[in-house]
């Protein structure tokens, strides 16, 4: 069936995901307009409505007049303010009186759910991302139901995400569809990129495009940086929180002519005071401080069809964790305390360049290309990892149409290159990997009531070798308001295993890699099939708009680099996959306008994740196999001088997770099979004074749930029983924090 299935997506493929208006013009019959023009005002953007009289245009954030225009009868001019508008527009005849101006206006959403789009993707907008702290994007999920937010360990305090019940490294994460965080920068490059730099985030769940290249398995994270050309002069966001972090965040922006626009960006933030909330003796939290600066350009020509940005930043990180009493001027390689330090440099630069063809703006072409340095040197306790990736990206991407907008493709080619100097305890992993690649993705797009997208890539690696990398998405819209959804793809990527566990240098297990005479650390690269289906309904109830939503999705493991928890308390096995390893995941969700700016958003998931180890088949260690989740988002009406408050409250009911074997330490040390179940509550208050200054404060974990043995082996970190890296629930427990937000218009 995976033979049949493949040999079909190989000539046709997907359209990468983009916003779109659609609609249909008739005249004052309600006969179809074909011909009829419609452009984004004082843009080269244009389409001409079908025969039934329906179009789809791009959707133009710069600008949100839409033209409408057909011979012998009055041009109309539409305001439109929502990217998913769907417009019925009747034109009228020339001699009509009538007004030729309509404003269509639609409140967006926070959160939002395309029905028009064929992949699964939801959107998280800037006003989603102010309901929590989100000093970086790893914390901007958490009123997110679709992804899980954890700890990784209980010394970095870094954010662990999931997505399908599969970690971050099964996941695509791009920045403005240019790969970011990925091979040394896994464990924390979440955390590297500030929420406020973001404007917004593109959730893609399954197989993603194969524009953006053949690693994605359970799905992509998109995020996209604030444009220069619709940025404010001045933002300045400043945080400080009871866990005694602090953190600055200011924008300038500047428009230097017609066409060149330039922003920075300034980040910095701190922690100073040592914190123990649960006196085991060690850090809650890492004392650390990190600089971030980047200097972001826009050239636009709209009359000439030609948009392009260039970015260039570069980021310290410096963290210290371990003992309270832990000196790194003196204890550092010794066994007075124990501690870490964990310093990474990262230095990027990236460009991107585009062309809309005047007379045809259906075709365009594009060139992105990234050049990014990752530096990190860190050692914990007595053992030692650094890791240097120098990596190259180039993707050119040209954009079309055959015979009509309905049906349209997309084709390029694209280069990776990846060095690294890894060393682990002096044992020397370095490596170097490149590929190239070629793709075509082809879709269909009725936008009334069915798309489908269809694609695939070949791509020659010199040590995943050559392979195909086969797409499917597909949309059907049975009736109104409702959305059916399948998606099925397969994706390939090699394991980083050291930089994708560096929770476990926190231990005294040893890392045994099992050779299994593959050529990344002798392992064989991960391949695994990801199958979706999923529902939208839209309706109301009481008068109020209800959606409901129901995914289900399962990722097969054709070969996984298998990370073994369960053999020893002593050591963490990796080796290939012998046996089955698959995830399937359901998520339920309820959302509800309760009254107007009022809105509850509600979810259960349910997963079954299991893996082939030696020790036979076992659950996925530290995932909850339950999970409930209620967001609860009030705003009250705006009065005069932009005068406004704002509530958030969220709650989530994590179920028990298995826990890795433990059980031939002393029972001192153990941690049983499974952790209990807990609940989790966040909360947060913004008072906007104008339209310029607001201010907000907020808690996180209010119920003070701290799990109970977070290290194993604490009074002894230098003992065989030592292991930090246990986690399922929150180390230090309540925590407050407050900010301001000011700008300047």
């Amino acid at each position: 069936m995976r033979k049949i299935f493949l040999l079909l997506l190989l000539c046709v493929s997907f359209a990468q995901a983009q916003e779109t208006i659609s609609g249909k013009v008739l005249d004052e019959q309600n006969l179809p307009l074909p011909g009829a023009g419609v452009n984004w005002l004082n843009t080269t953007i244009a389409a001409s409505t079908l025969q039934d009289g329906t179009f789809t245009i791009p959707y133009s954030a710069e600008n949100t007049k839409l033209v409408i225009s057909y011979l012998g009868y009055v041009s109309d001019t539409l305001t439109v303010t929502s990217p998913s508008a769907v417009i019925n527009h009747k034109m009228k005849p020339a001699k009509s009186s009538e007004l030729n101006e309509v404003v269509v206006e639609k409140e967006r959403k926070s959160l939002e759910r395309s029905q028009v789009k064929a992949a699964n993707v939801s959107t998280m907008g800037s006003k989603e991302l102010l309901k929590a702290a989100c000093c970086n994007i790893a914390e901007s999920f958490e009123t997110n139901p679709s992804i899980d937010v954890s700890f990784s360990d209980a010394l970095t305090g870094s954010r662990q995400i999931k997505m399908l019940g599969l970690t971050s490294p099964y996941l695509m994460i791009t920045e403005e569809n240019i790969p970011a965080v990925r091979g040394a920068s896994q464990a924390f490059g979440l955390s590297f990129v500030p929420g406020t730099w973001v404007e917004s985030i593109q959730i893609t769940k399954g197989a993603g495009p194969v524009v953006n290249g053949y690693e994605s398995i359970s799905g992509q994270i998109n995020y996209e940086l604030l444009k220069p050309v619709n940025d404010i002069p001045f933002f300045l966001n400043a945080y400080g929180s009871t866990d005694s972090r602090f953190e600055l965040n200011t924008h300038f922006n500047k428009k230097l002519s017609d066409k060149w626009s330039s922003s920075l960006f300034l980040h910095g933030n701190t922690r100073v005071s040592k914190n123990d909330m649960n006196n085991d003796g060690f850090l809650d939290n890492p004392l650390g401080k990190q600089i971030n600066v980047m200097n972001r350009w826009q050239y636009t020509d709209a009359e000439k069809g030609w948009v392009s940005f260039i970015n260039f930043r570069y980021m310290r990180d410096e963290k210290q964790t371990g003992e309270i009493d832990f000196d790194p001027d003196t204890d550092k390689f010794t066994n007075h305390h124990w501690g870490s330090e964990i310093n990474t440099d990262k230095l990027d630069i990236s460009t991107k360049l585009g062309y809309v063809f005047p007379d045809m703006p259906y075709q365009s072409i594009g060139l992105q290309t990234a050049f990014n340095w990752h530096k990190q040197d860190s050692y914990f306790g007595f053992s030692t990892y650094e890791i240097n990736q120098k990596s190259f990206y180039s993707n050119l991407i040209f954009n079309s149409i055959i015979t009509n907008t309905l049906n349209k493709f997309a084709t390029g080619i694209n280069v990776t290159y990846d060095n690294y100097g890894e060393y682990v305890n002096a044992l020397d992993y370095s490596r170097i990997d490149n590929s190239v690649g070629a793709f075509f993705e082809y879709t269909y797009d009725n936008t009334n009531d069915f798309s489908i997208v269809l694609g695939g890539r070949f791509d020659v690696h010199n040590r995943l070798g050559a392979f195909v990398t086969p797409r499917l998405h597909l949309r059907y819209n049975p009736w109104e308001k409702g959305t059916f959804r399948l998606s099925a793809g397969r994706g390939k990527r090699a394991a980083n295993i050291f930089a994708e566990n560096q929770s476990l240098f926190g231990s005294s297990r040893a890392l045994n890699v099992i050779n299994g005479g593959g050529k990344v650390y002798g392992l064989n690269p991960e391949i695994a099939w990801n199958y979706g289906v999923s529902f939208i309904q839209n309706f109301t109830v009481f008068g109020k708009n209800t959606e409901f939503v129901v995914d289900f999705y399962r990722t097969d493991f054709q070969n996984q680099a298998v990370v073994d928890l369960f053999a020893s308390p002593q050591q963490a096995l990796f080796y290939n996959l012998d046996g089955k390893s698959y995830a399937n995941s359901l998520q339920v969700e309820l959302n509800y306008e309760i009254t107007h700016h009022f809105n509850i958003r509600t979810a259960y998931k349910y997963y079954d994740i299991k893996t082939q180890y030696t020790t036979g088949m076992q659950e996925r260690p530290l995932q909850a196999k339950h999970r409930f989740f209620t967001n609860l988002a009030y705003e009250t009406h705006i009065v005069e001088g932009g005068r406004q408050w704002k509530f958030d409250f969220t709650y989530n009911l994590m179920g028990k997770q298995r826990l890795p074997y433990t059980g031939s330490n002393p029972a001192v040390e153990q941690m049983g099979n499974y952790s209990p179940s807990f609940s989790l509550m966040n909360a947060q208050i913004t008072r906007t004074f104008s339209s310029v200054f607001e201010a907000y404060a907020g808690a996180e974990n209010l119920g003070n749930y701290q799990q109970k043995k977070a290290i194993l082996g604490a009074n002894d970190p230098f003992g065989q029983y030592f292991d930090s890296s246990i986690i399922y629930a929150p180390v230090f427990g309540q925590m407050y924090y407050a900010g301001i937000r000011f700008k300047i218009k």
